[in-house]
């Protein structure tokens, strides 16, 4: 379990950053290089290949090797694993919540 949640905090601290978001967005739609990722940012190539390194190691990107070209392709795999993770948390936050709707219900018609 530990493996997985250091996963799970590379995943996060990925997606924490809104430009590493916009990145993956484009990467949605279709493989990229360094310089197609930088032009709507106003940053480097140098500042978005920080970025990149940060998806990469989180393993929500890869890199190929294409001649001189390392385009950037979208890797939802470890994605899923945190949407798995959010999904379970979510049941039992929504199980913790219908108790306390049906405890206060309970307390008014006690009041009453």
């Amino acid at each position: 379990m530990a493996v997985l949640e250091d996963d799970l905090t590379l995943v996060f601290s990925a997606l924490a950053d809104p430009t590493r978001r916009a990145i993956l967005e484009h990467l949605a739609r279709g493989d990229a290089t360094v310089s197609q990722l930088a032009q709507p940012f106003a940053m480097s190539q140098q500042a978005i290949s920080k970025h990149l390194k940060v998806l990469e190691k989180a393993r929500l990107i890869t890199r190929s090797r294409t001649g001189q070209a390392r385009p950037c392709a979208l890797d939802t795999a470890h994605l899923d694993t945190a949407v798995e993770w959010i999904a379970r948390h979510r049941k039992v936050w929504a199980d913790r919540h219908d108790r306390l709707d049906a405890h206060l219900a309970a307390l008014r018609e006690g009041a009453r």
